[in-house]
């Protein structure tokens, strides 16, 4: 069963969507800010169920008030491509507070050089901003460089972690 709520945020209302497991806790399968480019949209046939996301809203509120560096959530990993799956583990392995590059990226994946511009359509199509944090990759002279929610958010996020010099 599809579930959904909505989390209140200082980037905005976020709208988490899982699949519901045992125990009534939701397995995220997508978190989108409003205003995002590819954001979900509520489809008929959903459930609205916030108390299946009392975790991952703790979470949140913890991160963004500085008391947490990194997610403790049961995430759907049955999206997207293979590839896609590789950068987007690629990007859990960040460390909080710290930026790579998308070449760096590529590199991990193993799609050095041409391989940039996939990296960057991958991480473009990430279901999990914030949790999955492509908020930290930056251009390769170490300027921001897109990302679906807005510069203005990326900039936020990683001035919540330290990482703006």
């Amino acid at each position: 069963m599809t579930v959904y709520a909505y989390v209140d945020g200082p980037l905005g209302e976020m709208l988490l969507v899982g699949q519901l497991a045992e125990g009534g806790r939701a397995v995220l399968r997508s978190l989108s800010l409003p205003g995002q480019k590819g954001a979900v949209e509520v489809e008929d046939g959903w459930t609205l169920a916030p108390e299946a996301f009392a975790e991952a809203a703790r979470q949140l509120g913890e991160y963004f008030a500085g008391r947490r560096d990194r997610f403790d959530l049961p995430l759907a990993g049955d999206t997207g491509t293979e590839f896609q799956r590789r950068v987007w583990r690629a990007l859990e392995e960040i460390p909080y507070g710290t930026t790579v590059s998308y070449g760096e990226i590529a590199r991990r994946v193993g799609s050095a050089g041409a391989g940039v511009r996939a990296v960057g359509t991958a991480i473009g199509r990430n279901p999990l901003l914030v949790v999955r944090p492509c908020h930290r990759v930056v251009g390769a002279d170490g300027n921001l460089r897109g990302y679906a929610a807005g510069l203005d958010r990326k900039e936020r996020l990683l001035g919540l972690e330290g990482a703006l010099v």
